[in-house]
């Protein structure tokens, strides 16, 4: 029974679309480093991928329009004096980028105006850094600005702290002590709480402002580095891992509760990390496996992540990045967008798009996206404030608009389709002056009985027929002779057509049924001839008629017409019998034929053998006389 149903979901059917070669970012030299870090980091405008160089180390930012092979030498981001481990755009603001390295040094870089990989210059110019952070003793793996704040930005280091910056100031105002080597970060969306994973398999969410753990509990079990990601404005996180077996595992966490919520979820038995990507537009949940070309995505709901799809590729992947909702392609009904490393040398994007032919906004699937503007400065922040940023309504980017900023808490009107307005009642057509009715002979004829009869019957069926469905009947005039016709009405109402009751006694046959119409068009009936013992019974009805109230007029008619369908139903059953004689007889003759069929086909291989048989003795004799 299970299998009979599908969930509903408007992200069903998303599918990921890779990129042509030809539109990619191409003639990269991407680093080997060892870190476990996803390598690229993108925004609306542009990407971040950390560069294999030597003298130090650098990264370099690749304008997203300028697709391609890029140059043999580019400008690149130098500074460091050691590999760089990671990077991270400022969420409020598309020029800001803070890096991480192994020299234990933070650099706060900005893009300058008009930057772009493409010059004509002899010599060409590196982008210098605008402030450093020193504080850490050890390399620096991970930088994440805050997600509701202005220029505040976490760091996590060897030397087993998280320092949270301003960067305006240079300052760090708060730190956080780990017992192990920090994994992964992610903040929650008011950017008050900070939950991390360490190397000594803890699972820990953080009042940052307090420098303090507020829960910590016991995460995946397995050796190799595990990683979580807040579910957006949701009180929960997912986190990436393995089993004591090695088996990738996904887990859902409350914050509080010491165990996932419904337990681990076993993904596969590859060896490389889980990379989670959370898009709190759709609910959905990204996976990017390192080291393998695939992208499952899950969708949340009901507390659990119910599976989507997988993207899959050939190709396997070492980074992997996700562009912010706000620079999504709404009018390709893209949901999100990912960028991923091939080969060390280029750089793919993937579209993940909701198949539909729509030629208008579809607000279903594209709700307010996070905004430009932040929720806190960064001294409001320390101070203890929290909030969530303003958001975009992304119909306004659809309509080429700048975009329109709207409340964080704003919900899309939901299209109510107004309620069908009851149908007025049809005003009956004004009657039109029937025709004049023949005069009745003093003596009236069989034909006139019968026709008086079918005229009484057809009034009783326009009586009954206006009251349901308040539609008046009309007849067509006819001068001469003065006869009532049987006429056919298509009712409005009504899919089907209406015919007249034809009168008592007469007999139906294929030439004399009337041709269904269009609505409007008369079709007069065939004169019938009565036959003796209907004429009988037409002057009997006529008879009754003076004497019996209209009811009991109309219900002895009734049973006149059940008696002629029952005559008609006999009649066509004995054609059916008939019919049925007839194949059999065809069916008998068919299968003579097919014996006498087989009788010659028997004779003609008897033929053939006796032929065989004779030039066989002729060859023998010919054979004795040579010799």
């Amino acid at each position: 029974m299970a299998g009979r149903f599908v969930r509903a979901s408007k992200y069903r059917h998303v599918f990921g679309k890779p990129t042509k070669k030809e539109f990619c970012y191409d003639n990269l030299h991407i680093s080997r480093n060892a870190w476990d870090t996803n390598l690229l980091k993108v925004n609306p405008e542009y990407i971040s991928v950390n560069w294999e160089s030597s003298g130090g180390g650098a990264f370099a930012v690749i304008p997203v329009n300028e697709r391609g092979k890029l140059p043999d030498q580019i400008p690149l981001f130098r500074g460091h004096t050691a590999a760089v481990l990671d990077t991270d755009w400022n969420p409020f603001n598309d020029r800001i980028i803070a890096s991480a390295s192994d020299d234990g040094k933070v650099f706060i870089w900005e893009v300058p105006q008009g930057f772009t990989l493409h010059t004509d210059a002899e010599e060409i110019v590196d982008v210098a850094p605008v402030s450093k952070l020193g504080g850490h003793s050890r390399k620096v793996g991970h930088v994440l600005f805050n997600s509701a704040a202005e220029n505040i930005l976490a760091s996590s280091s060897g030397d087993q702290t998280i320092k949270l910056w301003d960067i305006t100031t240079g300052q760090a105002g708060h730190t956080l002590k780990h017992p192990e080597i920090v994994q992964s970060l992610s903040w929650s969306a008011n950017g008050a709480m900070l939950v991390t994973t360490s190397r000594d398999k803890k699972l820990r969410v953080w009042d940052v402002r307090q420098e303090k753990p507020v829960h910590e509990h016991p995460g995946h079990e397995g050796a190799k580095n595990s990683r979580a990601v807040w579910l957006g404005e949701h009180n929960r996180i997912a986190t990436t891992g393995f089993s004591r077996m090695s088996e990738r595992q996904i887990g859902l966490w409350e914050p509080g509760r010491a165990q996932p919520i419904g337990g681990f979820t076993s993904l596969d038995s590859i060896s490389g990390v889980c990379m989670p990507f959370w898009d709190d537009g759709s609910n959905c949940l990204y996976l990017a496996g390192k080291g393998d070309g695939n992208i499952r995505y899950f969708e949340y709901q009901n507390d659990k992540f119910e599976f989507l799809s997988e993207y899959k590729s050939a190709d396997p992947q070492r980074g992997v990045a996700f562009v912010p909702r706000r620079g999504i392609n709404v009018h390709e009904n893209e949901v999100m967008r990912g960028y991923k490393t091939v080969n060390d040398t280029y750089i793919e994007p993937i579209s993940f798009t909701v198949p539909r032919r729509a030629e208008t906004f579809q607000s279903d699937i594209f709700p307010p996206a996070t905004g430009v503007k932040p929720a806190m400065s960064a001294k409001e922040w320390f101070d203890g404030k929290e909030g969530v940023p303003n958001k975009i309504d992304l119909e306004s980017i659809y309509d080429g608009n700048a975009p329109v900023e709207v409340a964080s808490d704003y919900k899309p009107p939901v299209a109510i389709p107004a309620p069908t307005p009851a149908p007025a009642p049809v005003a009956s057509p004004k009657k039109e002056p029937e025709p004049a009715r023949a005069a009745h002979a003093p003596t009236p004829s069989v034909s006139d009985q019968k026709s008086s009869i079918s005229a009484m019957a057809n009034k009783f069926q326009d009586d009954n027929e206006s009251d349901n469905d308040s539609v008046a009947s009309s007849f067509e005039e006819i001068s001469r002779p003065p006869q009532r016709q049987s006429i056919i009405i298509k009712s409005p109402n009504k899919p089907f057509p209406i015919a007249t009751t034809p009168p008592p006694g007469t007999k139906h046959s294929p030439s004399q049924v009337s041709p269904v119409r269009s609505p409007g068009n008369v079709t007069p009936s065939v004169k019938h001839t009565p036959t003796p013992s209907a004429a009988t019974a037409a002057a009997a009805a006529a008879a009754a008629t003076p004497s019996g109230t209209p009811m009991e007029v109309s219900i002895e008619q009734i049973k006149h017409l059940l008696v002629q369908q029952a005559v008609i139903i006999s009649s066509q059953s004995e054609k059916i019998t008939s019919q049925t004689n007839v194949i059999n007889s065809l069916a008998s003759d068919v299968s003579r034929l097919a014996s006498d069929v087989e009788t010659l086909k028997k004779r003609a291989e008897a033929g053939s053998q006796e032929q065989s048989e004779r030039i066989r003795l002729l060859e023998l004799e010919l054979e004795e006389a040579r010799s």
